[in-house]
């Protein structure tokens, strides 16, 4: 088998306010608006993608059609988390998490997108403390 391709696609009440939300926070660009459905990417990046479907329309199952996005969150990667978190600040974004650095390699922040779904936004950053020497022997972050 041969998998082309895999991206989350994330349903939304307002596919306009979260295209706007994706778009505004992490410069992602629309490569295919069809007012129900709109497909993200990252510039130069066709293997960075995020689509989102309007929660009610009729190629979601019925049963998924009510209920906003729980149980997940969004993980995404930039080189400056910082300038990131400064936008969604600018912004006036729910802060989740606040940005702080982790020992296990991540710089990063929590925000929520339009329909409650936790984005987490993260720059990998060395490991700290014990971590620092098993990453050391594990070929991880250095």
């Amino acid at each position: 088998m041969t998998i082309n391709s895999i991206f989350p696609v994330v349903p939304a009440a307002d596919v306009a306010r979260s295209r706007n939300f994706y778009t505004g926070l992490l410069d992602l660009a629309v490569v295919f608006d069809s007012g129900w459905y709109v497909q993200l990417q990252a510039p130069g990046g066709e293997s960075v993608q995020l689509g989102l479907v309007e929660r009610g329309h009729h190629t979601v199952p019925e049963g998924f059609r009510a209920a906003a996005p729980a149980g997940v969150l969004v993980s995404v990667e930039v080189e400056d988390v910082d300038r990131v978190h400064a936008a969604a600040i600018a912004a006036e974004l729910p802060i989740a998490l606040s940005l702080r650095d982790e020992d296990f390699g991540q710089r990063h922040f929590m925000t929520t997108d339009p329909d409650g779904l936790l984005v987490d936004v993260i720059t990998v950053i060395p490991y700290a403390g014990d971590l620092a020497e098993s990453a050391a022997v594990s070929g991880g972050p250095q």
